[in-house]
């Protein structure tokens, strides 16, 4: 239970019965967390507002709809308010992937959630070639992105909106949320376009000093100040 810690001097600051209160909220979580930091905050910083999952996956005829579909529901099953979106220049593999998806509804346990977040999120998008689906990626600003095409490495070069990509088929989503990322508190709804994810930058501040040294200097100074 949260429970304010006043302090004569420090009135805005906020603890627990067994935590002192801190300056910096951090880490990921779910609506109720967002809901916390979004009350906090002004109080206390926060790393951002994440939430909920999105997942952008950027494919091309390289690979197959039961990957693409597999690798979109799987974020999908967060909740029923988790974009999927898969951004591709096959109409073949678009076609395939609607189908797969389709038929993964019918098994997955987790489907509940994952049909709501697909029919009210879910997009497919087919672009022209491989310069509009970057064009297309850095506007959508997703959360978690994975392409699997013949040119990851050149997406990974160009692609400047995101909160962390995958590069290939061997790396899922799935394996960034338990394993191999660096952590998983990602910007959300387009904040990629002005922020990364928590990374131990957070937790420093940039302070900076003046110092006038002789008159001359001052008045020189004085000189601009007064407009």
């Amino acid at each position: 239970m949260l429970l304010a810690s006043f302090r004569p001097s420090e009135p805005w600051r906020w603890g627990t019965q067994s935590i002192q209160p801190v300056d910096l909220l951090i880490g990921p979580g779910n609506t109720f967390v967002a809901e916390a930091k979004r009350q906090l905050y002004g109080r206390v910083g926060i790393d951002l507002f994440a939430g909920p999952t999105e997942t952008l996956v950027i494919a091309d005829e390289t690979v197959d709809g039961d990957l693409s579909a597999t690798d979109l529901l799987g974020q999908a099953e967060h909740g029923p308010d988790s974009p999927a979106i898969l951004l591709t220049t096959s109409e073949k593999l678009a076609k395939e992937t609607m189908a797969e998806i389709e038929r993964l509804l019918d098994i997955l346990p987790t489907a509940e959630h994952a049909r709501k977040a697909w029919e009210t999120y879910g997009q497919v998008i087919v672009a022209d070639d491989h310069d509009e689906m970057l064009k297309l990626a850095n506007d959508i600003a997703s959360e978690h992105v994975q392409v699997m095409t013949d040119r990851d490495d050149w997406f990974m070069e160009n692609m400047v909106n995101y909160g962390a990509l995958f590069l290939g088929p061997r790396t899922n989503v799935a394996c960034g949320d338990k394993a191999i990322g660096t952590n998983h508190t990602l910007p959300t709804k387009k904040a990629a376009r002005y922020t990364g994810g928590l990374w131990v930058g957070k937790f420093l501040k940039t302070c900076t000093y003046q110092k006038v040294l002789t008159e001359e200097a001052s008045a020189h100074v004085g000189h601009y100040c007064r407009g």
